[in-house]
């Protein structure tokens, strides 16, 4: 049984919740992602994330300002993987919560993340990939 400990990210940008939107967006740009694991400040210790939807939705919608602190746009309660969680289990877990990335830690420390894509590289999790994607996608629609 493969776990997701094989085939996550290790390298991971973060942002901090006193961090504002603007460096957000930035770092998403500049990084080319549109979710950003939310870190307490001097830790690794995971206590939400930001996506690009929680930017508009919750930012530009409601007219706040680029200064706008992370801590009030992102997302919190988030469902997480362990180094030990399998590939089958994140993929059905990314599927039950419709969500494309999930993060992955070492009890509340972040430690990296595995995404549809990392599924999808892999030959042997194309299926598992597919799966997913195609529950998230039609729970959407």
């Amino acid at each position: 049984m493969r776990t997701v400990s094989e085939i996550m990210t290790h390298e991971v940008v973060t942002v901090t919740p006193k961090d504002n939107v603007y460096e957000v967006a930035v770092k998403m740009k500049q990084h080319d992602t549109g979710f950003i694991p939310v870190v307490e400040e001097g830790s690794d210790r995971l206590i939400g994330v930001i996506t690009d939807r929680d930017l508009v939705v919750r930012g530009i919608a409601e007219k706040r300002p680029n200064s706008t602190a992370v801590e009030n746009v992102m997302t919190t309660g988030i469902r997480t993987a362990s180094l030990d969680t399998s590939v089958d289990e994140a993929a059905e877990l990314m599927a039950d919560q419709q969500i494309r990335r999930l993060p992955v830690t070492d009890g509340e420390r972040l430690i990296g993340i595995v995404s549809i894509g990392d599924l999808a590289t892999r030959n042997i999790y194309a299926d598992n990939a597919g799966e997913a994607l195609s529950q998230i996608s039609e729970q959407i629609h």
